[in-house]
C-alpha cells in the first residue's frame, strides 16, 4: 500500500489535492513567485504600518512639548498640522478626515430643495436643476457622494426654502469615524514646490 505524502500534492482554487507530478512546471513556478511576493508584501505592510504608528506617536508628542511651553496640556492626538525642518528642505503633514453620513434629515433638505425649485418654476436656473439632481444622485450601493451633497451648502441663495433646506441638511450630517494620515515632502531644489516621499508602493 503506498503510503501517503501531503508534500507530493497542492490543494487548487477548489480545494482538491492535485498530485505535483501533474503539474506543469510554469504552474509551480507562477504559485511560488505569487506566494514569495506576497509573503514579502506583508512583512512591508506590517513594516509600513508600525511606521505610521511611531510617526504619529513622535508629532503627537512634538505638539505636547511644544504646547507646554506656553503652559498648555495637550496629547495632540487631533488637528492638522504641517511641521518643517530648519533648512526648510523637507516636510511632514499630519491630517485627519472625517468620514460622514447622512441620516434621513437628508431627505427632508433634497424634498425642500425640490419645493424651491418648484416654486421658482421658470426662473429656476436649468444648471441649478442640473446641480441638485447630480449631487442627490447615488452610486452602486445607493450611497451618495458626501462631497457633492456638501457643496449645495456653498451655493448663496437666499431664499427662506432654500435656508430651511440648508439648515436640514447640515443637522443630517453624522461623523462616523476619523482616518488619520502622515505624508512627507522633499522641496524640489530651491522652488516652492515639494515632492512626496511615497511610501505606496503604487506611487512613481
Amino acid at each position: 500500500m503506498t503510503e501517503f505524502n501531503k508534500d507530493d500534492f497542492m490543494e487548487n482554487a477548489q480545494g482538491m489535492l492535485v498530485p505535483k507530478s501533474q503539474i506543469k512546471p510554469i504552474d509551480l513556478l507562477r504559485n511560488d513567485v505569487v506566494n514569495n511576493l506576497i509573503a514579502k508584501a506583508k512583512v512591508q505592510s506590517e513594516q509600513i504600518k508600525s511606521f505610521k504608528e511611531f510617526a504619529f506617536d513622535e508629532i503627537a508628542q512634538f505638539i505636547s512639548i511644544s504646547a507646554e511651553q506656553y503652559n498648555l496640556k495637550t496629547k495632540g492626538k487631533k488637528g492638522n498640522v504641517t511641521l518643517i525642518s530648519f533648512d526648510g528642505r523637507y516636510k511632514i503633514e499630519r491630517a485627519y478626515a472625517d468620514k460622514i453620513a447622512f441620516d434621513e434629515q437628508l431627505q427632508i433638505a433634497k424634498e425642500k430643495i425640490y419645493e424651491c425649485i418648484q416654486s421658482w418654476s421658470a426662473g429656476a436656473n436649468s444648471k441649478l436643476i442640473s446641480m441638485v439632481n447630480f449631487a442627490f444622485q447615488t452610486d452602486k450601493k445607493g450611497q451618495v457622494s458626501a462631497d457633492r451633497i456638501l457643496g449645495l451648502r456653498r451655493l448663496k441663495i437666499q431664499d427662506e426654502k432654500w435656508l430651511e433646506a440648508m439648515m436640514a441638511l447640515s443637522e443630517s450630517i453624522n461623523v462616523v469615524s476619523s482616518k488619520g494620515y502622515v505624508r512627507f515632502y522633499e522641496r524640489i531644489g530651491d522652488s516652492d514646490s515639494w515632492k512626496p516621499i511615497p511610501l505606496n508602493i503604487a506611487a512613481d
